[in-house]
């Protein structure tokens, strides 16, 4: 059974930080594409950060120079941290993972995602 556990949601105020942590079990990691994306109230859904097995990275243009995604083989996890939030990056973040590229996948429709954790910036 593959799992994704998700962590290190919260609330924050504008400019803050947070650090988001997701363990996959239960799925080849090594030959995997990792990500989060995140879905807004209205439900728009947003791809905002993958990583692969060599270590290739995209950040979307929304998030780029605030969020780094960074995995850790060795604990089979992949991180998000989050600096100078901003009320726009409320949502539920989830994370995810596929044999193929995220990049070119319709939102949302990955192999596996873990549970979300919410994530709330106030201004």
């Amino acid at each position: 059974e593959v799992q994704l556990v998700e962590s290190g949601g919260g609330s924050v105020q504008a400019g803050g930080s947070l650090r988001l942590s997701c363990t996959v079990s239960g799925f080849p990691y090594n030959y995997s594409d990792m990500g989060w994306y995140r879905r807004a109230p209205g439900n728009v859904c947003e791809l905002v950060a993958t990583r692969n097995t060599d270590g290739h990275t995209h950040v979307a243009d929304p998030v780029k120079g605030r969020f780094t995604i960074s995995r850790d083989n060795a604990k089979n996890t992949v991180y998000l941290q989050m600096n100078s939030l901003k009320p726009d990056d409320t949502a539920v973040y989830y994370c995810a993972v596929d044999y193929n590229q995220l990049l070119f996948m319709s939102c949302g429709t990955y192999a596996y995602s873990g549970q979300g954790t919410q994530v709330t910036v106030s201004s």
